[in-house]
């Protein structure tokens, strides 16, 4: 029998690619629906109960009628499409947290809903280490200089410009796939790597407060938990050496904004780069606007075209597990017992 999909795929993670990837793992036994959401063009926020989705409830109801399958990565499975979508049996969510589904509801409901680990971390990596560069270096900013037709020689004064990462110390506040990479990155530069993640024990492990003194230079990786909600927070930024950078390419309730603008503006901190934020997008009026020393992207450090495929075949694989009655390898809640 044909087992009917929706794609519910967006503008990055591309409906051809979430296709491609089904028909590379199944085969050709699928009925394949399509529904494009609007991210990025339309920012993601909270649908219902859930958080950092596409605001399309009513569009995926219907999309939905018969089908047994959704791949997608910001549609957001609620309640009130579950209670729409009685012939839903998988939701596939292909980003590294199902985030946009509601699990306890899922479940309740018989539908297994997975996610994509691991599919930025490459990605993810890569941009974290440019803008620990960018901020060291002030690349933005003189930049901005140049192409505005100013030449800047005091840059090169002494007490302006920043470190070097050979022989600095690096500390990463998480070491998942994320912060592994990093390390080897900075390693290969000839820093030193500290390390803090209370679920690892590594070389270079060591207490938050020490790598925070110790670090010329500090990464945030953890994950959003309860527990990490405002780590870095005042006390913590004045641990920091003098003339540190900061990055936060991870997650926006890691840091407490307000402490980092006061460590910039008070040159505690040489400077900071970041890719998330408390509010996205950013405000008007907000202090990260006006701070000094400050590298901004706009949640971008996953953003790669590998990604994008990547997501596609790691949820697609799943598709094809289920349809075969074998386990799936990234289920985010108890699946069903008919899976």
């Amino acid at each position: 029998m044909t087992v009917r999909v929706l794609a519910a795929g967006d503008h990055f993670v591309q409906n051809r690619l979430l296709i491609d990837a089904l028909r590379s793992e199944v085969g050709g036994e699928l009925d394949v629906r399509e529904l494009t959401l609007p991210w990025p063009v339309v920012p993601f926020g909270p649908v219902g109960e859930v958080d950092e989705a596409s605001d399309v409830e009513d569009e995926l109801i219907d999309a939905l009628r018969g089908v047994e399958i959704c791949v997608t990565q910001m549609a957001p499975l609620t309640r009130r499409v579950l209670e729409a979508a009685p012939d839903l049996k998988l939701f596939c969510v292909s980003r590294g947290g199902p985030v946009n589904a509601n699990l306890e509801a899922a479940t309740a409901a018989g539908v297994a809903v997975t996610f994509a680990p691991g599919r930025n971390a490459v990605a993810t990596a890569e941009h974290t280490l440019a803008m620990l560069l960018a901020a060291t270096r002030r690349i933005p900013q003189t930049h901005a200089d140049l192409a505005g037709g100013v030449w800047r020689g005091d840059y090169y004064m002494y007490d302006k410009v920043g470190p070097e990462l050979e022989g600095g110390t690096v500390g990463l506040v998480g070491y998942g796939a994320i912060g592994r990479r990093v390390a080897r990155m900075v390693a290969g530069f000839g820093a030193e790597v500290l390390v803090f993640d209370p679920y690892v024990e590594t070389p270079g492990s060591v207490e938050l407060d020490e790598l925070l003194s110790r670090s010329g230079f500090v990464s945030l990786h953890a994950r959003a938990t309860p527990e990490t909600t405002g780590m870095i927070d005042a006390a913590r930024l004045a641990l920091m050496p003098p003339g540190s950078v900061l990055v936060n390419c991870a997650r926006g309730s890691l840091l407490d904004y307000d402490a980092l603008c006061d460590a910039l503006d008070s040159g505690h901190l040489f400077g900071a780069a970041l890719d998330v934020f408390p509010e996205e997008p950013i405000p008007p009026g907000s202090r990260l606007l006006t701070t000094p020393n400050l590298v901004m992207t706009p949640h971008l450090a996953g953003a790669s075209k590998e990604t994008a495929v990547k997501a596609a075949r790691i949820v697609a694989a799943d598709v094809a597990r289920y349809l075969r009655g074998e386990p799936l390898a990234h289920c985010a809640n108890p699946a069903p017992a008919n899976l």
